[in-house]
């Protein structure tokens, strides 16, 4: 049969149908169906890449380390197949962004590199503090780029009722421990910390920041509450004409002209005295200072404004500083383990700052720290000198701290004693 009747009988045969369904199906829809191609029909559904530091890691292999002591980044790098060529170049390239001579001893570096026996590094990741990291790129270009993490600020509320020290009671509620050492501070003339008691109790309502769940900072107290030996004190946040301070429910501030103590976390292991035994001497001789027990390598604070008179090693003193803080007064830190960077002859120092690390050197039998006063050129005991405060509220702003205050003291009572959970919803840091 030729080509040309099997066609004609198969339009014949078409026609019949069309006709057939048209004469018993009036008004029936006929549904057009688009076939897609197969191709879009049975697509692939990929995985979602894994993830490190915004980079996809599935095809590579991840190492991880912490800078050791003196190790820059050429040494790190050179075991990952990388050329002294191109650690200059990167080293170039990371200028205005990181110093790479900075890298800091015991901070965690990642290294994403090649599968395969070479495993030449593709990236090079540095974290110099928890809120960013720095990506030192080797794969295809040669480049730096540094990487902030979102930080979170929160306000938060803490009440805790004392066991055995407020160190331990700010953990046992959950909060961070750089907690402590800003309350500390606050209460340092109103409280006797070396003197706490068994059922004292504090509330304190705070701002903090966190990256990746984990706290990076305490910013500031707003407002605190602290009962010891039944007596019951407030501090209140308030920034008077650009000047930040504490005061109390009258408006006085808070804050005496130096810090109570030098350092934190620590026990007063010596008082000052005119007869003790040296336990070193063997002997009964006068001390006149206040030793505090700590381990070593705490750091020492400069308990007020100054300048540096004294920063050297003594046969008897160990590595010690002294310092100027105006014409009255005077301060010493004795057998310090290491003097702080930077602290010489001449410096000027705030009140607070690092001067120097806890040791055991010089007369010395153990880690401590010996803290000297001197008021009108003669040594006093530093627990028992009366310092004058800083400036109290000004009448002009009174009207305006009362309000402050007032409402701060009554959120403070109303905080229950099941409380460690944040008081507002999680703010990110650019919103607030």
């Amino acid at each position: 049969m030729s080509k040309k009747i099997v066609f004609g009988i198969g339009v014949v045969l078409a026609v019949m149908l069309v006709y057939f369904y048209g004469s018993t199906n009036e008004g029936l829809e006929i549904e057009t169906i688009s076939i897609e191609e197969p191709d879009s029909l049975f697509q692939e559904i990929l995985p979602e890449p894994t993830l490190l530091y915004g980079i996809a890691i599935d095809s590579f292999d991840v190492f991880e380390g912490k800078v050791k002591w003196s190790q820059n980044i050429s040494e790190i790098l050179s075991n990952f197949n990388i050329s002294r060529e191109d650690i200059y170049a990167l080293a170039n390239a990371s200028k205005g962004v990181f110093d790479v001579r900075k890298l800091k001893a015991g901070y965690p570096f990642t290294i994403i590199h090649e599968r395969d026996e070479l495993k030449t590094a593709r990236q090079f990741i540095f974290e110099p503090d928890p809120t960013q990291y720095v990506i030192f790129n080797l794969s295809d270009s040669i480049y730096v780029q540094s990487v902030a993490k979102p930080v979170v600020r929160e306000e938060r509320v803490l009440t805790a009722k004392i066991e055995s020290s407020v160190y331990e009671a700010v953990l046992a509620e959950g909060a961070s421990p750089l907690l402590v050492n800003k309350l500390v501070d606050i209460f340092a003339w109103q409280v006797d910390f070396f003197r706490i008691q068994k059922g004292d109790e504090f509330r304190v309502i705070y701002d903090q920041r966190s990256v990746d769940g984990e706290v990076v900072s305490v910013d500031r107290i707003l407002g605190a509450y602290f009962k010891h030996f039944d007596k019951e004190y407030f501090a209140v946040y308030y920034n008077q004409e650009g000047q930040e301070d504490y005061f109390d429910e009258d408006g006085n501030s808070l804050r005496k002209t130096f810090l109570r103590a030098p350092l934190n976390y620590s026990r007063i292991s010596s008082r000052y005295s005119p007869r003790r035994y040296h336990p070193v001497q063997k002997r009964y001789k006068a001390h006149l200072g206040t030793d505090y027990a700590a381990p070593v390598g705490t750091e020492i604070r400069s308990v007020g404004d100054g300048v540096i008179l004294e920063a050297k090693y003594g046969q008897y003193n160990g590595n010690y500083v002294k310092v100027k803080h105006n014409s009255n007064y005077t301060t010493q830190y004795l057998h310090m383990s290491k003097i702080a960077k930077g602290i010489r002859p001449g410096v000027t120092v705030k009140q607070g700052q690092t001067i120097g690390y806890v040791g055991s050197t010089g007369l010395a039998n153990g880690p401590h720290l010996c803290f000297r006063f001197w008021k009108n050129g003669v040594q006093v005991d530093a627990l028992k000198v009366d310092l004058p405060p800083s400036e109290p509220i000004d009448p002009k702003k009174l009207k305006d701290f009362l309000h402050v205050k007032n409402v701060m003291i009554n959120k403070l009572m109303k905080i229950k004693e099941d409380s460690a959970k944040p008081m507002l919803a999680q703010i990110p840091l650019s919103q607030k």
